[in-house]
């Protein structure tokens, strides 16, 4: 049963990030002529093509990828449900999946912020995804830069950009709790 459990949150997880990076990427603008754009367009379109013809974009706020983005964290806990528990409370699903796309929002944020930070120390500034991360991040470490002054070349805008992520998930750390 323990594979299994890691198998549906592995899948459901990891596409739900995939959903959210598209989201993420078309929020900020980010170059979709790059190749980790492309491969993540590639890999929503499917989903995401057919429910924009019914459901359209509002402003920069593409509103498909975002309920898809929902129903995907949703259905990952309906199907746990299904499979690991004697009765399933969809009611509470549907509440409990806004909750769960926060935290995984959250959790993508920090991991990009993150693999940015290390991906700057190793590499020489060509990198394709080095320049779509610094797209999704820079509207996060910009105002910080702006407050903190320099410190000798070293950059610690997404130092204090992860503090802040972890003070806000132990913040609503009462409603992730169990997800």
């Amino acid at each position: 049963m323990e594979a299994l459990n890691f198998l549906i949150h592995t899948v459901f997880t990891l596409y739900l990030m995939v959903m959210l990076l598209r989201f993420w990427l078309q929020l900020v603008r980010a170059d979709f002529y790059n190749p980790f754009s492309q491969f993540i367009v590639k890999v929503t379109n499917p989903v995401v093509l057919p429910l924009r013809r019914v459901l359209p974009s509002l402003g920069k706020l593409d509103t498909a990828t975002l309920l898809l983005a929902y129903l995907i964290a949703t259905a990952k806990l309906i199907v746990l449900q299904f499979v690991f528990m004697p009765s399933v409370h969809i009611g509470h699903s549907f509440i409990l999946g806004g909750l769960l796309l926060m935290k995984e929002t959250l959790s993508l944020i920090f991991w990009v912020l993150l693999i940015r930070a290390i991906m700057s120390w190793f590499s020489q500034g060509r990198n394709p995804m080095e320049y779509v991360f610094q797209q999704l991040t820079e509207p996060f470490l910009a105002p910080i830069r702006r407050i903190l002054p320099p410190m000798g070349g070293l950059d610690l805008s997404v130092l204090v950009a992860l503090i802040a992520l972890k003070f806000i998930e132990i913040l609503l750390g009462g409603f992730f709790r169990g997800l």
